[in-house]
């Protein structure tokens, strides 16, 4: 194959730039309106919009605009044509990746999506692996250098004490000690814990771009938001990138589209922000010079092409890759010194394309072709695919297809233009288009997931694994899932575990790209729109503002109604909307899904709605319900994973000890220990050392000291303030038991601190109810009697723990109190017990419990 005259194309695009003067002119504009605004010290974001159909070369203009940036200006791109770039979270790594690469350091940044990334996976540790930029953040390196095995963090507050202590520069150290945003994030669900990230983004890009501005590319807008916009939800689509560029003031941001942006629709504040600047069809003279240039030597034949083209660059461009081809004419001649002549007239722009396609080798026709199919591709993908359907695979077809000028680059891989693209899709039969699907879902899945059985998983990994399949590439994962739909080959169950896939192995953006995709299948395929996929959209859409914690919004998306659970995508819908409804307090009605899906016979739905339901039972007293879950749930966690049979144990274990069967509990606990050990599971054993303290708390206080601060030092590293809270609790109680009495004062300070600071309702009341025992032995019964009626009150508004309730009317029966509120509370607390036992035997259990936790043994001895 003859070598494409490179050469020539760079004059012809030196040509097709020289008729680009009006806009050339408006950026060099733009960028000294930037330079006055800085200079001023009052500078606004500035938006150069760059706007024409498909094919009018607005991708090239906008590489040659950054090649234009200023001397010293950075420059950063994103292209929404490729899917995950239009994915919040991604788009800010891929811009956080390519400008720190330019010197500029994000370190408040990296550490909000740390926190945001951790919130999302919180069975995850911060590593190399596992966080997209490791490697490039100075302070998320030095914190993973610096901690062996970063663990796992619940909130900011134990990453920025972490930041705090590797931080060497006495100013970083103190900017990010003193930042406001970043002490604010465990006060913020999640949906504003994003808006803190990209904040502190702009924020961070700001700081050190006084000196160095910048030129910002957004290529495709019209992926983000497809046509018909501002309609619906559509409108929607782009808040996050709207969000962004408001904030985006010490650069110039320009953003190419097949329509002009309106937002100032939404928002009278861009009035005047942005710029729009038309990019039409070239004039027939410089159609003509390009050509020439190009090597299209015959006038007449640079006239037809011209004509045919309307002026787009793209098929001016196609036209020059024929020319070049070296392929011969359908007339046999080989040529002049120029290039081949095209054979006959081309007299439209799909003839152009066709022609193209004719000088073409076969094989190569045949690669253009399948690779057309796809979104995105790469070498490896490109030899995967040429070897399945006998291809040649060599680098050198490799570097003759990616030479051509409708290939553009996407991230790591490559794509090719929209409309050569689609051109190619048009010459296959639909057998053919889902032949080729098939042959990518293949190759992709090759990649997408890492075998938990070679050898290579290790550690936390290996509770990161869902049926044994763990997530190694999120960018494979997605593709694979885009090229599954088409063939019909996947479920809307599959889709579901595929989703949770993908939040196990750390990739948030994977999960909500299968949404994405899903969502664009059936509104492009109505035809394939089953009940099951239209069902499965629902539920992907329910977890996902479920997982960014917007609970208010889960229960528009899940509106009361008749839950069919018998299929599994319903049941797992219904156990969605249980967890909405959970969550907004309405634990009546979530109980209620939770015992609908787990008549039902899926495994999965069934082990979600079981643990939760078995859960609420044992908070309200119904131990044999809990215990009868229980058993179950342990025969379908059997089938699962070892962290699930962790769970179930851990359950066991705290039922049998608010219903203070410490013998038993300890032995579950051990139980549960053993399962999490086994499944290497981070949270897990963390957790199991918490719950430890506090079963020793009850009944070896000595011991329980030790263990209570070994769980604290784990607890803090994680910033998970409910267990803190809990350990400072075992501590008080602990000390209290053993009659240091100072010693549980402060504990009992800390505990409520950190109960307090995690909005932890329930265990707050414990721990005020505790504390009574404290003043019951200084000798304030009053100050008792206010503590105990306080924490019962609460206890009884949180629908949880009547054997509390029942302990201090107990407590107070030993010290001659009568309280009627107390008093009813308890008559409705032994209504609500379910007993293992009898109610009896465990009234009998509550009162030595609390004799002794008064002291009252002690002082009858």
């Amino acid at each position: 194959m003859a070598i494409r005259p490179r050469f020539r194309r760079v004059a012809a695009l030196q040509r097709e730039f020289v008729d680009r003067e009006p806009l050339l002119r408006a950026f060099e504009e733009e960028i000294g309106r930037v330079r006055d605004a800085l200079a001023g010290r009052a500078s606004s974001p500035r938006v150069l919009n760059v706007t024409g159909v498909g094919g009018i070369g607005k991708s090239r203009l906008l590489r040659e605009l950054r090649v234009r940036a200023p001397e010293g200006w950075r420059a950063a791109s994103l292209d929404l044509q490729v899917p995950a770039m239009r994915q919040q979270e991604d788009a800010l790594a891929v811009l956080r990746a390519e400008l720190g690469g330019q010197g500029v350091r994000f370190d408040r940044f990296d550490l909000a999506y740390a926190v945001l990334w951790q919130r999302i996976h919180p069975h995850l540790r911060i590593s190399r692996e596992t966080l997209p930029f490791v490697e490039d953040s100075g302070i998320l390196t030095e914190i993973v250098d610096s901690v062996a095995g970063l663990p796992v963090f619940g909130t900011a507050l134990g990453l920025l004490k972490a930041a705090e202590k590797v931080a060497t520069d006495a100013r970083r150290r103190s900017r990010i000690r003193h930042d406001e945003t970043l002490s604010s994030l465990d006060d913020l669900p999640n949906a504003e814990v994003v808006d803190a990230v990209t904040f502190l983004f702009a924020e961070d890009l700001r700081a050190a771009s006084q000196r160095r501005p910048y030129v910002l590319t957004i290529d495709t807008y019209e992926a983000l938001v497809p046509e018909p916009t501002r309609s619906g939800r559509t409108q929607l689509a782009d808040v996050w990138l709207r969000d962004l560029i408001a904030q985006l003031d010490r650069g110039l941001v320009v953003i190419a589209g097949r329509e002009p942006l309106r937002w100032d629709i939404y928002d009278a504040d861009w009035r005047g922000l942005i710029r729009t600047c038309s990019i039409d069809g070239l004039p027939m003279e410089a159609r003509l010079a390009l050509l020439g240039s190009s090597g299209i030597a015959e006038e007449g034949e640079r006239q037809r092409l011209a004509a045919a083209s309307a002026g787009l660059p793209f098929y001016l461009h196609l036209a020059v890759d024929t020319g070049g081809s070296g392929a011969e004419d359908d007339s046999g001649s080989d040529g002049d010194a120029t290039g081949p002549r095209l054979a006959r007239v081309a007299a439209t722009q799909r003839e152009i394309l066709q022609r193209f396609l004719q000088h073409v080798g076969p094989d190569e026709v045949r690669t253009l072709e399948v690779l057309g199919v796809a979104r995105i591709f790469d070498l490896e993908i490109f030899r995967a695919l040429t070897a399945a359907l006998q291809l040649p695979g060599h680098v050198t077809a490799w570097e003759s297809i990616s030479s051509y000028s409708f290939v553009y680059p996407a991230g790591a891989q490559s794509r090719f233009h929209q409309l050569m693209a689609q051109a190619l899709r048009d010459r296959l039969s639909e057998p053919a288009r889902l032949e080729l699907h098939r042959h990518l879902r293949d190759a992709w899945t090759r990649r997408a997931f890492e075998d938990p059985e070679d050898g290579g998983i290790t550690g936390q990994e290996a509770s990161r694994t869902v049926d044994g399949r763990m997530l190694a590439d999120p960018i494979a994962f997605r593709e694979m899932v885009f090229h599954a739909l088409p063939i019909g080959e996947v479920t809307g169950t599959e889709l579901l575990d595929l989703a949770e896939v993908a939040v196990r192995g750390g990739s948030e953006s994977a999960a909500d790209g299968v949404l994405a995709d899903l969502r664009e299948f059936l509104r492009d395929n109505p035809a394939k729109a089953t009940p099951e996929l239209t069902q499965t959209a629902q539920v992907l859409g329910v977890e996902a503002v479920l997982r960014s914690g917007e609970s208010t919004k889960a229960l528009e998306l899940t509106p009361d109604q008749t839950w069919n659970t018998s299929t599994p995508v319903g049941a797992r819908f219904a156990v969605a909307a249980g967890q909405a409804r959970r969550i907004a307090g309405r634990t009546s009605e979530a109980l209620t899904l939770y015992h609908q899906v787990w008549s039902g016979h899926d495994d999965t739905a069934r082990m979600g709605a079981g643990l939760w339901a078995a859960d609420l039972h044992m908070c309200q007293g119904r131990f044999v319900d809990a215990e009868r879950f229980a058993t179950e749930l342990d025969a379908i966690a059997a089938r699962r994973h070892p962290e699930a049979r962790g769970d179930v144990a851990r359950l066991r274990h705290l039922a049998h000890r608010f219903a203070f069967d410490f013998a038993t509990s300890q032995r579950l606990l051990d139980e549960a220990a053993t399962h999490y050990q086994t499944a290497r599971s981070y949270l897990g054993n963390a957790n199991i050392k918490t719950n430890r303290a506090e079963l020793l708390a009850f009944i070896d206080a000595e011991t329980a000291l030790t263990e209570a601060r070994a769980a604290i030092e784990v607890q803090t590293e994680i910033g998970a303030q409910h267990e803190l809270g809990k350990c400072h609790t075992a501590i008080a109680v602990a000390s209290l038991r053993l009659g240091r009495l100072d010693h549980a004062e402060v504990a009992f300070s800390d505990a409520v601190e950190a109960l307090t600071r995690a909005s932890y309702r329930s265990g707050l009341a414990r721990a005020r109810l505790y504390g009574a025992a404290l003043e019951v032995r200084r000798g304030q019964l009053d100050v008792a009697r206010a503590s105990m009626t306080w924490a019962v009150s609460e206890l009884e508004a949180a629908e949880v723990y009547p054997t509390l309730i029942m302990a201090a009317g107990i407590a107070l029966r030993e010290l001659g109190i009568e309280d009627g509120d107390v008093t009813q509370a308890c008559q409705r607390a032994e209504h609500a017990i379910q007993p293992l036992t009898t109610l009896d035997d465990v009234k009998g259990r509550i009162d030595v419990f609390v004799r002794d936790l008064l002291g009252l043994d002690e002082a009858a001895r």
